[in-house]
């Protein structure tokens, strides 16, 4: 009987070693064949203890195994399930297509696992200590499970493609020679990708990815101190929420849920650059009690993502930049205490329709958040907040904040023009407060009226005049374009003639400043 003839019948190669045959047994039984001592010491895969021949198998044979192994026992799947397992060599099933169920728990790998355009149907390291996985253009029609796996050269994982959910909760990442942890650039993940309580240090590179429900990054750390950016994934599509939110951490662990009462959390936090550009989220971005470590040049930028939803609501980054030009938002929910400083934050182009501030952000504290949003003056930041604010009913609240553009606004203008806007501040407040200008009239009126019952009054026309009366002659210089037949009838002179020029003035200032507020009010209605 030839080699392949036996193998196909299901016999036992003769160079097997003992764990080998054992392991050839329960594939074909597809039942999981475990090495472990019992000494949870000893049986640490991420641990010094070394790992004998009595628990030592050929990746050679692995791969004999997946790729071309002997048919099931009679009523039985095969299927490779090991337990405290050590695999020699290289595992390379690159380009390979596997059948059976693949599962390997608490198992150490001597080399790298080579999985490039190798295919499964579901592939499941839980706990083991690899080198490095190197899976670019890996396909699995169901799930990739890599849970609490330790990686000491990063992962590679372009243009993958998961069928359902791709696990890494509570993985270890060290970076490869190129710097990064996770290189998934251009992954498609069918539904889920949950990285919770994951350790990278490096740079975790999602780029163009695409994740067809939620990515959870709840309780995650991400370090970086070697290049700019922590987490790099322009153009990210996902369906539902982007997660950068705390974890429950020592518990039974339900990724979704909230922790129950008493449970330690553990925050998201980053240490180094996040680069969510151009990025599409059906849902949400959630960053609820994020903290973000940046130095003066590494930033959190959002440039034209578009989320119906964005909670803004981890701690205020105490260097670097916020970024969200061009940004396009629903919903934003905030905290006032969560933005950064002036100048550490850029929302040119930002567009959101509704505030929904988490505690208390008066309008004050508002206008100090564009203020710090806009180093040099720039309209649109005010328009956009007046307009949203307008629109959830707030008119007063509205027209302080077009008043706080107009203040910004002069400071920018030349000396000329800025006594003016002081003058119309003063008066009216640029017409957002018209009330103002009834109020100067009556002053102006009482005062010039008791000041012309005490003036020198000659008739211009003595053969016919109207009687002298202060309070209408006053009145009639107050109003530029109403004529009350008096200031034509008299003529004063001296400091009289004076002080009738200066109400004059102060008409058409006060007529000006209010025909330009009126002229807002109409053009906004």
């Amino acid at each position: 009987m030839t080699e392949g003839a036996g193998i196909r019948a299901g016999d036992l190669p003769d160079d097997l070693t003992a764990a080998e045959a054992g392991m050839w047994q329960a594939f074909r039984n597809g039942s999981v064949y475990d090495l472990s001592s019992g000494d949870t010491v000893v049986d640490d895969p991420h641990g010094g203890h070394p790992w004998g021949p009595e628990r030592t198998v050929r990746a050679r044979i692995v791969c004999w195994l997946l790729l071309d192994g002997p048919p099931p026992l009679s009523g039985r799947v095969a299927s490779l399930k090991l337990t405290g397992v050590q695999i020699s060599g290289v595992l390379d099933l690159a380009g390979g297509t596997v059948a059976p169920y693949v599962e390997l728990k608490g198992c150490r790998f001597e080399r790298e696992v080579l999985l490039p355009e190798a295919r499964f149907q579901t592939l499941r390291l839980v706990d083991c200590s690899v080198p490095r996985l190197e899976a670019a253009r890996v396909h699995t029609e169901g799930d990739l499970h890599l849970p609490r796996c330790r990686f000491h050269n990063g992962v590679r994982l372009t243009d993958a493609h998961i069928g359902t959910d791709l696990l890494l909760n509570q993985a270890i990442v060290y970076r490869d020679r190129s710097g990064r942890s996770i290189a998934a650039d251009g992954m498609t993940v069918g539904q889920d990708l949950q990285a919770e309580l994951l350790e990278s240090h490096g740079e975790l590179s999602l780029r163009s990815a695409k994740v067809g429900v939620s990515l959870s990054l709840r309780g995650a750390r991400l370090t970086n101190p070697y290049t700019r950016l922590a987490l790099n994934a322009p153009q990210l599509t996902v369906g539902r929420t982007l997660y950068l939110t705390p974890a429950g951490v020592g518990g039974p662990w339900l990724s979704g849920t909230t922790p129950a009462r008493g449970t330690r959390i553990q925050r998201f936090a980053c240490q180094g650059g996040v680069r969510l550009d151009d990025g599409r989220f059906g849902d949400a971005v959630d960053l609820e009690r994020a903290r973000f470590t940046f130095t003066d040049d590494q930033e959190l930028s959002l440039l034209r993502i578009q989320t119906p939803e964005l909670r803004f609501l981890g701690e205020q980054p105490q260097r670097g930049k916020v970024v969200l030009s061009g940004a396009r938002i629903v919903n934003l929910i905030d905290r006032a205490s969560s933005w950064p400083g002036p100048g550490n934050l850029h929302t040119g182009g930002f567009a959101y329709e509704n505030l929904v501030p988490q505690g208390p952000f008066p309008l004050d504290a508002r206008l100090d958040w564009v203020a710090a949003a806009t180093p040099e003056y720039n309209p649109e930041p005010y328009e956009r907040l007046a307009t949203v604010l307008r629109n959830a009913g707030e008119d007063e609240d509205a027209r302080e904040v077009l008043l706080a553009k107009q203040r910004r606004r002069r400071e920018s203008l030349p000396v000329a023009a800025k006594v003016w806007g002081f003058v119309q501040d003063w008066t009216v407040a640029y017409g957002y407060r018209p009330g103002r200008a009834a109020v100067w009239m009556a002053v102006l009126w009482a005062a010039s009226s008791l000041a012309f019952a005490h003036a020198d009054h000659a008739p211009v026309n003595t053969n016919g005049h109207p009687p002298w009366s202060p309070a209408l002659f006053a009145l009639d210089l107050l109003l530029p374009v109403i004529d009350l037949g008096q200031a034509g009838q008299w003529q004063l002179h001296g400091g009289w003639q004076w002080l009738s020029v200066a109400l004059i003035l102060l008409g058409w200032i006060l007529a000006t400043t209010v025909a330009a507020g009126a002229t807002r009010l109409l053009r906004r209605g």
